[in-house]
């Protein structure tokens, strides 16, 4: 008998009660992500650039929204600089020789979009022939902490050496503002967003990033708080945690394809609590994450859903807490890796609570096949007792230009883990 036959055992089914809305018992409302979000970036005709960014930005710059920037080549901000960026702004990168921004350790980036004028970074390519990994992406460094045996840690990506130191003990610093920033058709070598142990007081805000080569966002270190972040069909991990991030997310977004994954499988969260390539000292903190108001969903129907894999993946001793979420189309809810060996571990590691799932395999996998009670795990949460495709369960998950994934029925009419 599998898991998921386990738990229809341990079920009831409520009634919805008269008199009460469905936000009563919806966990996650979805309005947050109106008016300033694009689901159909392709089809937008943007204009040709005005001005080339030089590659080096070493004293205060301020870019404006009537000016189209083009970055040609690596971009860094150094010398304790701050770039800030106008609401509306539009910029370009180049897509015949690796392209990025790098925000250095010590300087700082203003991008304060609005939801009328929110700022986007595009591919330089003509609208229907953009696609992922047209170019690099934002890589921003922090002096905050890190678990790395030093304490500081190496950028990923060809970079300047010059340019490529993280972390510190500043964690009280302002590393960034980005607020209401559209990433599109990035990743090429490196992922939408790298965000290197940033500063506590860092605003990240209303983001979205889509058709991303690698990954959307990327946290290493740091002990930042963001909120309403998009990750639209990227190729690997929507959410990626690392090297002792410790923080809280409100209001996620992963939206998946079955067919569009990397070469080694990709997972709407991926948490690890240290990188095991770098070391980690024993004293050191384990990433820790808090997640409120998750939607994570692959868009599988009863043709592939068997591509799809699990929605979360816990390695290398990593925490994750995931509330008041849904969850769909995935084949399982989470999977833990060898070094959780004991169910105990499992418990410490993983808490699902207030949430709905729908998936078509076990629910918990782990590589040490621990399954006795693993589905307690799960427990209080609601779920379907068979695997449903997006359309049955959500109100417009197919919609190309505004998707919508607030729940259709209320969380009673599922089954409960008891």
């Amino acid at each position: 008998m599998s898991t998921k036959e386990l738990l229809s055992l341990f079920l009831f089914i409520t009634i919805s009660i008269t008199g009460l809305s469905q936000a009563d018992f919806n966990p996650n409302n979805m309005k947050w992500m109106k008016d300033w979000t694009s689901f159909a970036p392709n089809n937008t005709t943007y204009p040709r650039y005005d001005e080339q960014l030089p590659n080096i930005i070493n004293k205060d710059t301020f870019l404006r929204n009537d000016i189209v920037y083009f970055m040609s080549g690596d971009i860094y901000v150094t010398n304790n600089a701050t770039l800030t960026i106008q609401e509306g702004t539009l910029i370009k990168a180049d897509t015949e020789k690796p392209t990025n921004l790098v925000v250095t350790k010590g300087a700082k980036l203003i991008a304060d979009g609005t939801k009328a004028s929110p700022i986007v970074f595009t591919s330089n390519k003509s609208r229907n022939s953009r696609k992922s990994g047209d170019w690099g992406g934002i890589t921003i460094i922090g002096s905050g902490k890190a678990n790395t045996i030093e304490g500081e840690g190496i950028i990923k990506g060809k970079f300047n050496p010059l340019y490529t130191i993280f972390g510190g003990n500043d964690i009280n610093e302002e590393t960034t503002v980005l607020r209401y920033v559209r990433i599109e058709y990035a990743g090429k070598s490196t992922n939408g967003l790298s965000l290197y142990a940033l500063g506590n007081t860092s605003i990240v805000e209303n983001i979205m990033i889509s058709y991303s080569a690698d990954d959307s966002f990327e946290w290493h270190g740091g002990a930042s708080t963001s909120k309403n972040l998009i990750s639209y069909k990227a190729n690997d991990d929507d959410f990626d945690f690392t090297q002792g991030y410790r923080g809280e997310l409100i209001n996620i977004l992963a939206i998946k394809h079955p067919y569009i994954t990397s070469d080694n499988g990709s997972y709407a969260i991926e948490v690890d609590g240290y990188n095991k390539n770098l070391g980690f000292g024993k004293s050191k903190i384990l990433s820790s994450i808090d997640i409120t108001g998750a939607t994570l969903i692959t868009l599988v129907d009863e043709s592939n859903y068997n591509h799809s894999r699990a929605a979360i993946s816990i390695n290398n001793l990593g925490e994750l807490y995931l509330n008041n979420s849904n969850i769909s189309g995935f084949s399982d809810v989470v999977k833990l890796d060898k070094t959780f060996s004991t169910l105990r571990m499992i418990e410490t590691a993983f808490k699902l609570d207030n949430s709905f799932f729908n998936v078509h395999n076990e629910g918990v996998v782990t590589q040490n096949n621990i399954k006795d009670d693993t589905f307690n795990l799960l427990k209080y949460n609601r779920f379907t007792k068979t695997f449903q495709q997006p359309e049955e369960i959500f109100s417009a998950p197919l919609d190309s230009a505004n998707p919508d994934f607030t729940l259709k029925n209320s969380l009673n009419n599922y089954m409960v883990v008891q």
